[in-house]
């Protein structure tokens, strides 16, 4: 990987759709009254006959694009990922997902890096609400690039989706013209023996994390970065699985039902002497202060999480 710039994937969500709308008059966006924080005001700038603002009201503009799929049309809805998934969630599950509706739904300011608004907005359930819902696909990118490149591979992929996209400005580590894998997962150091698996923001931190690890333990880690929490991909983790002996699992979110759940419950099911150690926010609420403060004080840091790492890896 090569890190040289730092983007928000809430702006890679921006220009990704932005450029679908360019390529395909089917594709309409719809917002909450907040899209100049969603980045789908680029979109209404330049097609404006295919944008529609719902003002504070996220369970109309659920249900308005479910009719809006079911008349032939891609819609992408997007607002704050707490409102999106959590005061929507029962139009999302009965309109769009129970009848197979291809709507992506797009929450930024997921996660404790939405940062002042404080825990009444800083959502770390989404995750594992979003999952637990049938046919719903779960995509949380790791950077920019994977943000705007997910975006294109949504509009081809039939069914009910929810992009995860934060606020903060992140390191890039994906090319945007690089094909989105939906259901796979991405490999950025081949290892044994240690695995260190993220998705979003935390897997820039991992990627850090691996280079310590080797030095002080002499051991090279495995690292993966899994942009897709559902469908999860299961060939990887058989592969994890059958090379590592331990498993460590990273997320911005609770790590009860997140993705280190997802992780842990499909590692149950198969034949392999794994242990699974879950990192993320130890089910508490978030709180208002700066991106850098929480990331800190979360542990979600790889000054902070390696310190730990080592010290499970006895």
């Amino acid at each position: 990987m090569n890190v040289t710039e730092k983007k928000a994937t809430r702006d890679g969500y921006g220009d990704g759709l932005e450029y679908a709308g360019s390529i395909n008059e089917k594709i309409v966006a719809l917002d909450a009254d907040l899209s100049g924080s969603t980045r789908s005001n680029q979109f209404a700038k330049k097609y404006p006959e295919r944008f529609f603002n719902f003002g504070v009201a996220e369970q109309n503009m659920a249900g308005f694009a479910a009719g809006l799929a079911m008349g032939g049309m891609i819609p992408f809805a997007a607002s704050f990922a707490m409102f999106i998934t959590g005061r929507a969630w029962e139009i999302v599950r009965n309109s769009i997902a129970y009848p197979g509706q291809h709507v992506i739904l797009a929450g930024s300011h997921a996660g404790v890096t939405l940062g002042e608004d404080g825990a009444s907005h800083q959502i770390i359930e989404d995750i594992a609400i979003m999952r637990a819902i049938p046919k719903m696909k779960v995509i949380v990118p790791a950077d920019y690039g994977q943000a705007y490149a997910a975006v294109l591979a949504l509009v081809e992929t039939k069914g009910p989706a929810y992009l995860r996209l934060g606020r903060p400005n992140m390191p890039v580590l994906y090319d945007k013209n690089e094909p989105f894998r939906i259901g796979k997962a991405y490999t950025i150091q081949d290892g044994e023996e240690i695995a260190l698996l993220g998705t979003g923001h935390t897997v820039y931190e991992i990627w850090k994390m691996a280079t310590i690890i080797e030095k002080e333990k002499g051991i090279r880690p495995l690292v993966m970065n899994f942009s897709t929490v559902k469908p999860l991909d299961h060939a990887a983790l058989d592969m994890v699985a059958s090379k590592c002996r331990l498993i460590f699992t990273f997320e911005e979110h609770n790590i009860l039902g997140g993705f280190g759940s997802a992780v842990a419950e499909y590692i149950s099911s198969i034949e392999k002497p794994v242990r699974v150690i879950r990192h993320g926010i130890h089910d508490v609420f978030g709180q208002s202060g700066s991106v850098e403060d929480l990331m800190d004080y979360y542990s979600l840091t790889q000054e902070k999480l390696t310190p730990t790492v080592l010290a499970e890896m006895g």
